[in-house]
């Protein structure tokens, strides 16, 4: 007799659909396949989007939103959350509700603007993010711009990405990741839960086809939390395969190109 094959972690993604297939829910799906877990999703608003940029974006109703999820978690159960794309204070609300009852570790990306600059999250719902979804994230990973919508703090060097993670942790998340990408030099994030420090350098890649790396990462730091791994073991981990994606990154249309998110499939072939 044939013993049942073995269940891989569950996580599940709360975000946007990107239809170019670059970021949003679809990197998401695809970064939770290549690290060997069964990624399960929330669709929270459909946009129009190829390498150009956003052509539009539709909101989905908290209700659907909430059906989604219960549909989800109740019947299947996760073992970790990823929050991305939530558009409104009303859908931040709603997810941060959600996320508070499930008892799952949570990584929330605090989606602000895409790639190329075009507005996913509205001005409104920014004091939300910092009351209710922020307080239930086990790691929160804004890059600098979302940093600076957040908590008013420019960064400009390393010093400065200690003073904004010290800012993003008073609104109560219990680690959180600043992504120094787009500061000059190596790409340095910094991971802090207040008391520990953790600089994860990688070399600076010449590639421009890096659309996605935000969702990329945070969907694997959530893949690591379902596996068991402790905080800073996940996102060192995370940090290696978006590295890798991005020097895989391949061009699409006019415009900027998604990482490769099967490349370590590609990479063992």
């Amino acid at each position: 007799m044939t013993a049942p094959a073995p269940i891989p972690p569950r996580v599940l993604t709360v975000a946007g659909s990107d239809s170019g297939g670059g970021a949003g829910i679809q990197a998401d799906l695809k970064t939770m396949l290549a690290l060997g877990t069964h990624g399960m999703s929330v669709l929270t608003a459909v946009t129009a989007q190829n390498s150009l940029g956003v052509q539009g974006a539709w909101e989905l109703p908290a209700d659907a939103v909430r059906a989604q999820y219960r549909s989800v978690v109740d019947d299947i159960g996760v073992q970790a959350v990823k929050t991305g794309m939530l558009s409104s204070a009303a859908l931040v609300d709603t997810v941060a509700e959600l996320l508070a009852g499930t008892g799952a570790p949570v990584v929330v990306d605090p989606v602000g603007v895409s790639k190329h600059g075009d507005a996913l999250l509205a001005a409104e719902a920014l004091d939300s993010v910092r009351t209710k979804l922020l307080p239930v994230a086990t790691v929160a990973t804004p890059n600098l711009d979302e940093v600076a919508q957040l908590t008013g703090v420019t960064v400009t060097d390393e010093p400065g990405m200690r003073t904004a993670a010290a800012e993003i942790l008073g609104y109560g998340p219990r680690w959180v990741v600043i992504k120094g990408g787009h500061l000059p030099g190596e790409a340095v994030d910094l991971l802090t839960d207040g008391s520990e420090e953790h600089w994860l350098r990688a070399p600076r890649l010449d590639n421009r086809h890096t659309h996605g790396t935000g969702c990329t990462l945070a969907s694997a730091i959530a893949c690591g939390l379902a596996r068991g791994q402790d905080v800073p073991t996940a996102v060192r981990g995370a940090k290696e395969y978006v590295t890798g994606a991005i020097r895989a990154g391949f061009a699409l249309g006019g415009g900027i190109g998604p990482v490769d998110h099967g490349w370590l499939t590609r990479t063992a072939g």
